[in-house]
């Protein structure tokens, strides 16, 4: 990726966008069901456990706890990484690229949508990569969402950025 040099701190905010987008990791174990497998993992672990206890081998019973904790762990782990999420917005004279880490840490760039492409590179094994660029300068975007979705999302900035500059010039139609 080499974006750092468009790389800004702080842009200023686009008043009304032409386009916008927010990009979000997708999670198919939602929170209240998540407690649920927890809950119902933790009644298995707990009868198991109890029944290892019954038998006379009590030192077993530590381990039911111990998988259901890593299991949680793992899945804490895996909602951390959906606090991430980019926003891609066209408005006024700009294209704006605003992501958020999975730290909070946010990140601007900016593009003259006038010159911007938009590129996505397919691979041999069925996936993707999508990418802004101009002036030699190249962004990927949409790392985190699946193959089929960036496909779309580059189709739809396309659309976006047609849309934009023949609003521009209405006499190009």
């Amino acid at each position: 990726m080499t974006a750092d040099p468009i790389c800004a701190d702080s842009p200023a905010a686009p008043t009304r966008p032409f386009f916008e987008r927010v990009l979000l990791p997708h999670r198919s174990l939602g929170l209240r069901n998540f407690r649920l497998l927890m809950g119902i993992l933790g009644l298995i672990s707990l009868a198991a456990g109890a029944g290892f206890v019954a038998v006379g081998a009590w030192p077993v019973f530590g381990f039911f706890g111990l998988d259901v904790g890593l299991i949680y762990l793992a899945f804490r782990v895996s909602y951390r990484s959906a606090r991430q999420s980019e926003t891609i917005r066209l408005a006024d004279d700009a294209f704006t690229v605003e992501r958020i880490s999975v730290r909070g840490e946010r990140r601007n760039w900016r593009f003259q949508p006038f010159w911007l492409r938009v590129i996505l590179e397919e691979r041999p094994d069925e996936s993707n990569r999508l990418l802004v660029a101009s002036h030699g300068r190249s962004l990927v975007i949409g790392e985190f969402v699946p193959p089929a979705t960036r496909r779309e999302l580059a189709a739809t900035i396309r659309d976006a950025l047609r849309r934009w500059r023949n609003s521009l010039n209405p006499a190009a139609r």
